[in-house]
């Protein structure tokens, strides 16, 4: 009969020993898993903050960006068109350049302007874009050597890309060989 105690005392044992160790290894295992979730739950609260903030810069540059449009200035006619290949500003683009600075300084606005340089679609298309940036820049320079700050103006080329006319004449090229001036508040 001791003998059969004995081994149900062994048996109780291991039984109560085996289910103290499963609880505790599930403990254990929950107390990791549990870690770990911290762990993402912390990572995505970071990630969720830093692109907010930058959803937050990039809805702010967006609206600085936006600006107010006001007006824009066409420099496409007889006086402004641009030769073929050619960027620099003649005498009666530099007159009307002188009336739109006098226009700016009548204004009195802190405003900023994005001076668009176009193109016709002869030649290759990285030529035409290169081209059209000398043509803004030109009148860029122009501008800044009769009194507008730089930091207000911004250049950007379409190339061939934004057309007035049709390329299909020479009238429809010429017209197209422009510079925009847009002004936004």
């Amino acid at each position: 009969m001791r003998m059969v105690m004995m081994a149900g005392a062994v048996a109780l044992g291991a039984l109560s020993l085996g289910g103290c160790a499963t609880k505790n290894f599930v403990k254990d295992q929950v107390a990791m898993v549990g870690g770990r979730v911290d762990a993402t739950d912390n990572h995505v609260a970071a990630v969720e903050g830093t692109a907010k903030d930058a959803l937050d810069r990039a809805t702010a540059a967006g609206k600085l960006a936006e600006g107010k449009f006001l007006y824009s200035e066409v420099l496409s006619d007889d006086s402004m068109k641009f030769g073929v290949n050619r960027h620099e500003l003649s005498p009666e683009a530099q007159a009307r350049l002188d009336a739109f600075v006098e226009k700016l300084k009548t204004d009195n606005r802190n405003v900023y302007i994005e001076v668009q340089g176009h193109t016709d679609n002869t030649g290759p298309k990285t030529y035409n874009y290169q081209l059209g940036e000398e043509r803004a820049e030109a009148v860029r320079r122009y501008l800044n050597q009769h009194g507008v700050a730089l930091n207000r103006m911004a250049t950007i080329s379409y190339g061939p890309d934004a057309p007035a006319q049709p390329n299909n004449d020479r009238n429809g090229r010429q017209a197209n060989r422009r510079v925009v001036l847009i002004v936004l508040a």
